[in-house]
């Protein structure tokens, strides 16, 4: 499965330019895996890099991504997320311009509307960046 930039603001409330998926590759169970075509002209590049708040915020619309991806199965509206909590963030690489980054969120437990989820972005295998995210759907 891949779905492609060109709909993916169906599955995500964010818009141009904070959008930071190209699309999503894989949910399956409690996995979600997304992908990110680093563009020259992303907001969060900078010195050619990928900086550490759009990692952040990739790891963070991937979240989104399975809920919309959900939403979207189920034929309901697609409902707004809320970051609650961010935890044990840590980068470990910058990816640069052109590169194609993976990243994957697992839900670690969910109660209510609140969901911990472990995120991982990854460039040809290798961690860039994790952490673990609270997040809280808007029932």
């Amino acid at each position: 499965m891949f779905i492609h930039t060109d709909n993916i603001t169906a599955y995500i409330p964010q818009r141009p330019p904070i959008v930071m998926i190209s699309g999503i590759l894989e949910v399956k169970d409690a996995l979600t895996r997304t992908g990110l075509q680093i563009a020259a002209d992303n907001i969060f590049v900078e010195n050619g890099v990928l900086q550490s708040p759009g990692l952040l915020e990739n790891m963070a619309q991937t979240a989104a991504a399975r809920v919309g991806y959900i939403a979207q199965q189920e034929n309901t509206p697609v409902p707004i997320g809320f970051i609650g909590a961010v935890k044990d963030f840590e980068v470990f690489g910058f990816p640069p311009v052109g590169s194609f980054i993976e990243t994957t969120t697992e839900i670690q437990t969910q109660v209510f509307n609140a969901t911990m989820v472990a995120a991982k972005v990854t460039l040809d295998g290798k961690l860039m960046a994790q952490c673990e995210l609270k997040i809280f759907i808007n029932p």
